[in-house]
């Protein structure tokens, strides 16, 4: 096993080094001139503009500015934002708990309500429950989660006032209040993203149940929990693993207009401001933290795909 993660840990450093060249590279695409920008627009004279590209080092080589990119960002220093001259590294640092914090709340929830309903829909193909699961995930994924969101706030903040609308409280001051405040978050984002779990977890029962060594186990008297929790979850957690990776990543990516809709100072909220203001050492910091943190989340697929069938690590 251990030979298996230092394989993936290696391939992951060419990974680090091309996606860090495309989100360099991808910031060019940005439509308008960030220096004419901050010299004062249409009215700055190309002298203001010059000076002002020159001072950014836009004026050098696209392969200079990469390297000085590179290797400010493998030290930690992503820039300073060119909108109020912060630190983007620490901005980061400050947004991205919150943001992860959203995500995995949402993660527990999936796995909360995806993991039973495909379990129980898988175990009885067929039958009310199973439909009534069916139904329920087609529902799930055809609304929109800023939809639910809202809904959610109606029905628990406005009406029954139950949990607060807005806002965000730091884990470190109150944890009740944290989780209060980031309930109607987690639910809107999860719920969506339990359907395709539940739905691959089931098709992945319906077809391990029907195996050999399931039937044989059921011959030799094992109860149906053992068979079911023992022997076919593992093996059909396989695919279900797959998906919870992808929804992580979409999560941690897709916080924008939650963070919008329920006030939250997340990674989503800086990320589409720096977009407004073409600020460039945010936007390409933002994006090299998610890209990071998608290979990482892939890189943990990998090791529990390793775990969990051992002729992966062959490969």
């Amino acid at each position: 096993m251990s030979g298996y993660i230092a394989r993936r840990l290696l391939a992951v450093v060419p990974l680090i080094l091309l996606i860090s060249l495309i989100v360099f590279c991808l910031t060019f695409l940005i439509p308008g001139d960030t220096a004419r920008t901050l010299a004062g627009g249409m009215h700055a004279s190309p002298e203001q503009v010059a000076k002002v590209r020159h001072q950014l080092g836009l004026d050098k080589s696209v392969l200079a500015q990469y390297w000085h990119w590179l290797s400010n960002a493998l030290h930690g220093n992503l820039g300073t934002s060119l909108y109020d001259q912060s630190s983007v590294s620490h901005a980061i640092a400050q947004r991205f708990p919150i943001t992860l914090s959203m995500a995995l709340g949402a993660l527990f929830v999936i796995v909360l309500l995806g993991v039973p309903a495909g379990i129980i829909a898988g175990t009885h193909p067929g039958g009310m429950v199973d439909r009534f699961v069916t139904l329920g995930t087609s529902a799930a994924i055809a609304i929109p989660d800023f939809w639910l969101g809202i809904m959610l706030v109606i029905i628990f903040a406005v009406k029954v006032h139950w949990l607060p609308s807005i806002g965000y409280e730091s884990l470190t001051t109150s944890p009740v209040e944290w989780a209060r405040h980031l309930l109607l978050v987690w639910f809107a984002m999860g719920i969506a993203g339990a359907a395709p779990v539940a739905r691959q977890l089931r098709g992945s029962m319906i077809d391990v149940l029907d195996q050999d060594y399931i039937r044989t186990a059921g011959a030799k008297g094992l109860p149906r929990r053992t068979i079911v929790y023992k022997h076919a979850l593992k093996n059909a957690a396989i695919a279900p693993v797959t998906i919870l990776g992808i929804q992580f990543a979409y999560l941690l990516g897709g916080t924008v207009i939650l963070e919008g809709i329920f006030s939250i100072p997340g990674l989503g909220n800086y990320f589409f401001s720096g977009l407004e203001n073409k600020d460039l050492p945010v936007i390409q910091g933002v994006m090299l933290v998610i890209a990071l943190t998608f290979i990482l989340l892939n890189l943990v697929v990998d090791v529990l795909y390793g775990y969990i069938n051992p002729k992966v690590r062959l490969g």
